[in-house]
Parts: C-alpha cells; sequence; structure tokens
C-alpha cells in the first residue's frame, strides 16, 4: 500500500469511511445521515457543506466517481461510489496514520477553569446542562449499539458505539461528581476560620 495523502483533511477521511461501507452508493445527504448516526458519538458530524466539499475533492482525485441518478419525477440526485484507489487510501491510512492523542477542547471544563467569573450558581447550571446532554446521548449511542448488534452486519461499528455509549456514560458521571466537588468546595469556603 502507498502512504496516505497527507493532504487530505479529517473530513475527507470520514467521508472516505462512509462510502467504504458495503451496501448502495449514497448521496452527499446520505453521506450527512451515517455521519450522524455514527460518527458523531465518537468523531464529529461534519457539515452538508463540508461533505459535498469533500466529495468533489475526493472525485477530483480519483478517490470516488459520482453519476446522476433519478430521485423522484422532478429531481435527480448525484451518488457517490469509493473507487479501488479510494478504498486502498482510507485502509492505508486507517493502518498507518500515526496514533495521535485524542483532541481534548471541554468547553465545559474550560467554563470550570474560569468558575471565578461565572460564580458557582452559573457553574452548577452549566454542569447540570451538560451531564443531561451527556445523558441524552449515552442514551441515543446505546440504541444505536443495541441496533447495530441486532443487524449483525456492522460489528465494528457496534464496537465503535458500545465505546460512545461508555463514554457519555462516563462524561455524564464526571459532570455530577464535578457538581458534588463544588458543593464541598462551597462548604469549605462558607467555614470561615475562627479568631485567636
Amino acid at each position: 500500500m502507498s502512504e496516505p495523502d497527507s493532504e487530505l483533511s479529517a473530513t475527507a477521511w470520514a467521508v472516505l469511511g462512509v462510502l467504504s461501507f458495503p451496501g448502495e452508493d449514497r448521496s452527499g445527504y446520505e453521506v450527512k445521515s451515517w455521519a450522524d448516526r455514527s460518527l458523531q458519538y465518537f468523531y464529529w458530524s461534519p457539515a452538508l457543506s463540508q461533505i459535498y466539499r469533500e466529495l468533489k475533492k475526493l472525485e477530483s482525485i480519483g478517490y470516488v466517481t459520482s453519476y446522476t441518478a433519478p430521485q423522484d419525477e422532478l429531481r435527480n440526485k448525484r451518488l457517490y461510489r469509493l473507487t479501488d484507489a479510494g478504498r486502498e487510501a482510507v485502509s492505508t491510512w486507517a493502518a498507518s496514520s500515526p496514533i495521535a492523542p485524542p483532541v481534548l477542547k471541554h468547553g465545559v471544563i474550560l467554563r470550570v477553569w474560569l468558575g471565578h467569573l461565572l460564580g458557582t450558581d452559573k457553574l452548577r447550571t452549566v454542569l447540570t446542562e451538560h451531564a443531561d446532554y451527556a445523558d441524552r446521548m449515552h442514551a441515543e449511542a446505546a440504541a444505536l449499539e443495541a441496533s447495530a448488534h441486532r443487524q449483525k452486519i456492522w460489528p465494528y461499528s457496534e464496537l465503535a458505539l458500545r465505546w460512545s455509549t461508555r463514554y457519555f456514560e462516563s462524561e455524564a458521571e464526571l459532570a455530577r461528581r464535578l457538581l458534588k466537588d463544588l458543593d464541598e468546595m462551597d462548604a469549605r469556603n462558607a467555614v470561615e476560620p475562627t479568631a485567636e
């Protein structure tokens, strides 16, 4: 296998990855739908405009092909298919790209770090909202994991969704533990030292 194309963006590799799954050719909208039902739980789901931009670039370098197919009586849609060169490129990228540490840009923890500007009450609201969000994502990922398990055709997707389910469960628990830590910090700060 040749070296993976270093000029491709992470979004391009994600799009190639979606197209690498067996089945029918996919429209840009269908690539976005797949990303929303899988990638967003452990990577991110690119915007539809990003997907179309990457599909155009991938087609220009020969990693995908496209054709127009009827959608209904009035409209057609463009469908995309992974080429052999595209499959080799994404396989090579997945197998040989350096394993880099995950990039953590945690907006909630950034707010905790800036807690001296927010105050305890606002910080409690932020942490509670984050725990609720993590609970929702946990439930969604768990439902998709169960669906993947029942279908038995995407075992590696099931594993990725299992990791996502555990991640969001942990994220909710971390937020709730931080709320308890915040309560303990407030209780300590409320106790004034006695004068000697």
